[in-house]
């Protein structure tokens, strides 16, 4: 039995296609089971409850050979992070009391860090809370998610232009895809590991590689433009980020901006992305 958080996901749903094409068995938690139908008719084991819970985590892991755990990735967080504060804790707690035998966890680019992260520092807390559990741990810090982006694609394909906060847009950053996280999640459940190994998952892709990858999946030209600094603000509220959840999200831009935010940190194993930008747009593109 292998326990995947965050199914109903892009990233923990990944995880459990691999589990069970492998003939393994699948639990996850979930708040609304009615809302996970298509992987109980899978024969994925699923509990209610809710991440937070430390008693329902628990419960969750119990007899479990190997487990995925990770946060929600919202678009925007409170300064506090009390909602990730409040999982970390509890995930901590249930640790402490089930031992795991193999705990895989996905955190990010640029966790290593205690500052100038915004969004990322949701994942700097887990790992610090992580950091004490007796179970073998795996981290799999990932760069920035190629499905980002999918939402410019109507706007790209009506207007020719591709928005990018991250700039300059020849500048490349380490991304990569949720399939491409999940496979590498799922392989290190199923092969194990030695020590406690830190993997930089992904490849480095510039705002001008999405355009142009944008561009070949629609079949008309695609540039990117750079969005001005001073314009951040009303550009993340005009896209639905509430006022006080827009400064976590610029300090993370500009944390990749300053290459403050970067993979090559010392003791990392790196490991590059299989799938890349025109793989997750060419799909997005058949289904609009």
């Amino acid at each position: 039995m292998y326990f995947v958080a965050g199914i109903t996901g892009q990233v923990g749903g990944a995880v459990a296609r691999v589990l069970l094409a492998h003939g393994k068995q699948v639990r996850a938690l979930v708040r609304d089971p009615q809302k996970a139908t298509q992987w109980a008719v899978q024969g994925v084991e699923l509990r209610q409850g809710d991440l937070a819970d430390p008693a329902a985590v628990e419960g969750a892991l119990q007899g479990v050979e190997a487990a995925f755990l990770m946060q929600p990735t919202p678009f925007g967080v409170t300064p506090d992070f009390t909602g990730a504060k409040a999982i970390n804790a509890s995930l901590s707690a249930a640790l402490s009391r089930v031992a795991v035998p193999r705990v895989v966890v996905l955190s990010s680019i640029g966790s290593e860090k205690r500052s100038g992260l915004g969004n990322i520092t949701q994942t700097h807390l887990l790992e610090q809370s992580l950091a004490s559990i007796n179970s073998p741990l795996a981290i799999v810090r990932a760069g920035a998610f190629l499905e980002n982006s999918v939402a410019s694609i109507e706007r790209a394909a009506s207007t020719g232009i591709f928005d990018s906060f991250l700039q300059p847009t020849n500048r490349a950053v380490p991304m990569i895809s949720a399939e491409d996280i999940g496979r590498e999640a799922a392989r290190l459940l199923l092969e194990g590991w030695q020590g406690r190994p830190i993997i930089e998952l992904g490849s480095l892709v510039s705002p001008d590689d999405l355009a142009a990858a944008l561009s070949q999946a629609l079949g008309k030209p695609v540039a990117a433009r750079a969005i001005p600094r001073e314009h951040w603000t009303a550009a993340l509220q005009s896209m639905g980020l509430p006022p006080d959840m827009a400064g976590p999200w610029a300090e993370m831009q500009d944390g990749f901006n300053s290459g403050w935010i970067s993979f090559g940190q010392p003791g990392t194993t790196p490991v590059a992305a299989t799938l890349r930008p025109i793989d997750v747009f060419q799909p997005a593109v058949g289904t609009r």
